[in-house]
């Protein structure tokens, strides 16, 4: 979302190109949806599409400048243009690119430095929106906080669009098609394909297609086509224009209410909004009897003329305060939102305008660029020293400093213990020890929690998910190869968390350990949702992998186990106690069809899933660890666990492992237990803890197998 300026000299001259008030408000509609939504106001969850508005605003603007020069001079000074572009944009964004650092030193946990500082570099280099596109499809991303810099991704995108466009029209001229219909065709190259792909990659990629280029150039475009098509628009009858704006008005609000995050967007549903900022912006000539009766007023105004500074500063000061005080309230959400428009105010008055309206940088482009160059390129810097100067990599003791057999390579032997114990300290009955009851401080911790998200299973590094919309499957193999005894682990990340467990009880037990993953997807015959999206690749690789089970290569034991997803019927999503009935529904069915092929299946019972970010708390709170203890009540009812026990009751051949007094024995979850991190996150364990927990684990195996 890029404010682009309608208040230059140069753009009042028509109603084509001239400033209008009506779109000045159509602006600040757009900041205040994005603002509002962005405070966790439920009535407005698709304020987002604000972005959407934003895009076709600046299609026109933009192209309207551009063509107007080419009418004018027969020809298009791309330095006058980006020098243009660089003293109004640059300088406010590279501001608090710079401020984002100060406000990530005092405010956000140290976990989160590293990521930011590579976020102020992709944001300064105006690829933010493709950092994002490769973490949403990152399933060891998902579950981290926002980036304080998420909403540089639609900056991106306008300035990536700007890269091609001017040059475009450029070459149309040179090859002799600057007429506006040659123009039109233009960006109908564009717009075409990039609407079809969006349409595909929505349905098909949902997370990625948020954030890309791609998906969004078709809405640049369309406010393009409007400037094109300036001069009939002009002529439309005041009713007609008059009707077709409020229509238009209408259905950005109706958006902005309807729409929400769940949905799958852009795609087809992104034609509301950017129709309706179309549909507004065409209806400029009902002047009064249109939407500028409203988006005219003077302080609506005033929040457009606003509204790229309050873009900026909003989503920092939002991000800043929920890592001081936790998640924020609707009330304390919008009073962060209602003091961003401070910064905001004293950056319009006193960077933005001042740089805008001087007439040296006027008079020599050059000046403008050095200085766009100089506050992209200082932020840039500051993010790299803030990356390998400011977050030093924190030393990590070797596996062998745990008091666990450890798997340093498949076939190997397990190491000596030595080091923190874990699971260890607890004892033969971990709900009487107090050494599960947390405590305020803890001497050593491992792994340091600086590097929590680095201490993964084995089958991280070697890529043994299926992932994204991946539908084949990827096994791995561990413990004795050649043995004749085959043990299969199914499901999704919460089954890989047992892994550098198994992997040791595997060697011990000559086991052929063969691993069936895939990120977000539990071993079930049932179609379920990821973040409130039907997964159809889950539906297919889980009909792959009971073939594979199932058939001529079935293993002797299958170990699985898996998240809690909210189930889907015929389109619907269901929640609560219906979608409880259904997953245990389906996991009956599921591993009654395993022991029916003969196959033997042991469920080990979800981790406990708690309402907290454990490393990154722990590395906040060193001396006051108590207040990352989280309830094991409510942290056991939102996993899998309930279900996956009452679904195992009264199964022939199916047996449930659990290990959760192990993991949570007092009545709130410990982060630190015998001196390891128990979580990497708030639902994942972490290799050193889930390594401590060998002996227990081959142990509750061997019980159930006997």
């Amino acid at each position: 979302m890029t404010q682009l300026d309608s208040r230059q000299p140069e753009t009042k001259v028509d109603v084509r190109a001239g400033y209008r008030g009506d779109i000045e408000g159509l602006r600040a509609l757009a900041v205040v949806l994005v603002l509002l939504s962005h405070a966790g106001l439920d009535f407005l969850p698709g304020g987002f599409v604000g972005v959407d508005v934003f895009f076709v605003i600046s299609g026109f603007l933009i192209t309207g400048l551009l063509v107007a020069e080419l009418e004018r001079t027969g020809k298009i000074s791309i330095t006058g243009f980006y020098a243009r572009r660089a003293k109004r944009l640059l300088p406010a964004a590279g501001l608090v690119l710079g401020t984002t650092l100060v406000l990530t030193l005092f405010f956000l946990p140290k976990t989160r430095w590293a990521e930011t500082g590579w976020d102020v570099v992709a944001s300064g280099a105006y690829v933010m929106n493709w950092r994002l596109a490769e973490q949403a499809v990152d399933y060891l991303a998902v579950g981290d906080a926002p980036s304080i810099l998420q909403h540089y991704w639609s900056l991106a995108v306008e300035e990536q669009f700007y890269l091609v466009w001017p040059l475009l029209l450029i070459v149309a001229a040179w090859a002799g098609w600057a007429r506006r219909r040659w123009l039109l065709a233009a960006l109908a190259l564009i717009a075409v394909p990039s609407f079809a792909w969006s349409v595909y990659l929505t349905e098909s990629d949902p997370a990625r297609s948020y954030f890309v280029t791609t998906t969004r150039m078709w809405e640049l475009a369309l406010g393009g086509g409007l400037a094109l098509l300036s001069h009939r628009l002009a002529r439309l009858p005041r009713p007609v224009a008059a009707l077709l704006g409020w229509v238009g008005l209408g259905a950005v609000v109706v958006a902005a209410l309807r729409i929400t995050p769940s949905m799958a967007f852009p795609g087809y549903l992104a034609l509301l909004p950017t129709v309706g900022a179309a549909a507004v912006i065409a209806a400029g000539v009902a002047g009064r009897f249109g939407p500028e009766l409203l988006l005219g007023l003077r302080p609506v105004r005033a929040v457009g003329a606003l509204s790229y500074s309050l873009y900026l500063w909003h989503w920092p000061l939002l991000v800043a305060a929920e890592a001081r005080f936790g998640e924020l309230s609707v009330p304390a959400g919008l009073a962060v939102v209602g003091l961003s428009v401070v910064p905001a105010v004293l950056t319009y008055h006193y960077l933005e305008n001042p740089i805008r309206r001087s007439p040296r940088l006027a008079f020599y482009p050059v000046r403008a660029l050095r200085l766009g160059l100089f506050f992209t390129a200082v932020p840039v810097l500051a993010g790299l020293l803030f990356q390998f100067t400011v977050w030093p990599p924190p030393r990590q003791l070797p596996p062998s400093a745990l008091s666990v057999p450890v798997v340093v390579s498949p076939g190997a032997s397990p190491t000596a213990p030595a080091g923190p114990p874990g699971a260890a300290i607890l004892g033969d009955t971990p709900r009487d020890s107090k050494e599960g009851v947390p405590v305020d401080k803890v001497d050593v911790i491992v792994p340091d929690p600086l590097a929590a998200k680095a201490d993964l299973p084995d089958v991280y590094s070697q890529k043994c998910f299926s992932e994204g919309t991946k539908t084949d499957l990827v096994t791995c193999a561990y413990g004795d190869r050649d043995s004749d005894y085959t043990v299969a682990v199914v499901g999704d990340s919460h089954a890989g968390n047992w892994m550098p467990a198994l992997q040791a009880v595997a060697v011990e037990r000559k086991w052929r350990l063969v691993t069936y993953l895939k990120q977000s997807c539990p071993f079930l015959d049932l179609e379920i949702s990821v973040l409130a999206r039907s997964t159809p690749a889950c539906v297919e690789w889980n009909r792959n992998a009971r073939a594979e089970l199932t058939g001529a290569g079935r293993p002797d034991l299958l170990l699985t186990s898996s998240g809690y997803y909210v189930p889907i019927r015929d389109g619907v999503l269901l929640n609560g106690r219906p979608g409880y009935d259904a997953t245990v529904e389906a996991m009956r069915r599921t591993w009654s069809a395993m022991t029916d092929a003969g196959v033997r299946t042991v469920v080990l019972r979800d981790t406990p899933s708690l309402n907290v970010r454990v490393a990154e708390c722990v590395s906040a709170n060193r001396t006051k660890l108590t207040k990352c203890a989280a309830s094991r009540e409510v942290a056991v009812t939102a996993s899998a666990g309930p279900a996956q026990t009452e679904a195992a009751k009264g199964l022939r051949q199916v047996s449930l492992v659990d290990l959760t007094d192990s993991i949570c024995p007092a009545a709130r979850c410990a982060p630190v237990i015998g001196g390891v991190l128990v979580y990497r996150d708030s639902s994942h364990l972490t290799a050193s803890y889930a390594r401590s927990l060998t002996p227990r684990l081959g142990a509750a195996i061997d019980q159930v197998l006997n």
